[in-house]
């Protein structure tokens, strides 16, 4: 991504023209005008021919508008809240229609662009499929069919007009309403942490010893094994699926209250049994603004979770086989916790201001 010279909004860079595949690739970093997408890979994608920051401002609208719902009260930002790291802080599982409690934990929105499949079970491939899952879901937003919320959105003059400007005159449609929510999810991928200053931009007063040393930790203790950080970026993700030991520690009371129905992750999707309980490598960036963690919330902080991978992973005996006991102590455990601090973006404020102000555009046409 890059910055103009004549705005600080933050557009997408397309890098093979108006083609249907397209890369998005950082800028250059310079000591004037640093890049808030420093440390990211690239992030190749499909790209709609139209106005970029028109696309993205067009799906942070829709991201924030709760008349994609059937019944108008929820929108993507009422679980994926700005304020939380486009998360759900606090509660374990989500909540949908009607404040039903869901099976699994809110994932930040932040960084999505960065995995290479949607969803914890990773049962969809591309973040214009993923928007639909929640859309159409009977226990989230609810709409019946995907042609009940195209036309709410063609019954609308603002949007029938911000459409055709984003997408160089064409109308509402399924396609553009996924496309057009994928851009502003891209346009969300944020580095430039202290750690990406630190690692990425040679600035060595960015991290204390402490955090320092607790990337040697980080290191050491093999976390990188599938929080992948590479010499010129670093996803913090594999995008693997793993079995961390949650699942069958829940389903056995070791951890909480005892679970009455299991979650069995990936394999709802293959039917492979060495998928089951296994769930998608989420990546470690902003993760200190976005508990509680795993798949369905059971860890409250980020000292839990350093405990749980400490203890390997509980008594699953089909957990992943690369969790094992770590023997750290306490110190170590300090360091890794405020080591994963430093991944958090100084972008993050921004972005929820720009969220906020879309919401707040809502309030201010109804009233």
């Amino acid at each position: 991504m890059f910055r103009s010279s004549s705005s600080s909004t933050w557009s997408p860079r397309l890098v093979v023209g108006l083609a249907v595949t397209a890369v998005l690739l950082p800028a250059p970093l310079t000591a004037s005008d640093p890049d808030p997408s420093l440390g990211l890979p690239p992030i190749v994608a499909n790209i709609e021919p139209g106005d970029p920051s028109l696309q993205i401002a067009l799906g942070r609208k829709l991201f924030m508008d709760p008349q994609l719902a059937e019944d108008g009260t929820m929108a993507c930002g009422t679980c994926h809240i700005p304020e939380h790291g486009f998360a759900l802080n606090g509660p374990a599982v989500a909540f949908g229609r009607g404040g039903r409690s869901l099976r699994r934990n809110t994932p930040t929105i932040l960084n999505a662009a960065l995995a290479t499949s949607q969803f914890v079970d990773g049962r969809m491939k591309t973040l214009e499929e993923q928007v639909w899952g929640p859309l159409l879901a009977v226990e989230e937003a609810w709409n019946p069919t995907v042609q009940d919320v195209v036309g709410r959105l063609q019954g609308r003059s603002d949007y029938r007009e911000a459409f055709r400007a984003a997408f160089q005159g064409r109308p509402v449609s399924q396609r553009l309403i996924g496309a057009a929510l994928a851009a502003y999810e891209r346009s969300i991928a944020v580095g430039g942490s202290r750690f990406d200053l630190w690692k990425y931009a040679g600035d060595s007063t960015a991290l204390n010893d402490d955090e320092r040393a607790g990337f040697d930790v980080f290191r050491a203790s093999g976390c990188g094994g599938c929080h992948t950080v590479r010499d010129d970026y670093a996803a913090f993700t594999d995008n693997t699926f793993r079995n961390t030991g949650i699942e069958w520690a829940r389903a056995h009371g070791r951890l909480g209250a005892r679970k009455k129905a299991p979650d069995h992750g990936r394999f709802e999707v293959t039917a492979r049994e060495s998928d089951r309980h296994a769930f998608r490598v989420p990546s470690l960036r902003n993760v200190a603004l976005t508990a509680p963690y795993m798949h369905d919330g059971s860890l409250a902080t980020l000292e839990e979770v350093v405990d749980w991978y400490d203890g390997g992973g509980g008594g699953d005996p089909e957990r992943d086989r690369a969790l094992k006991p770590l023997g750290l102590d306490d110190t170590a455990k300090r360091q890794l916790v405020v080591f994963l601090r430093t991944l958090t973006s100084g972008e993050v404020e921004r972005l929820t201001r720009e969220a906020r102000a879309s919401a707040g555009a809502f309030r201010e046409r109804k009233l």
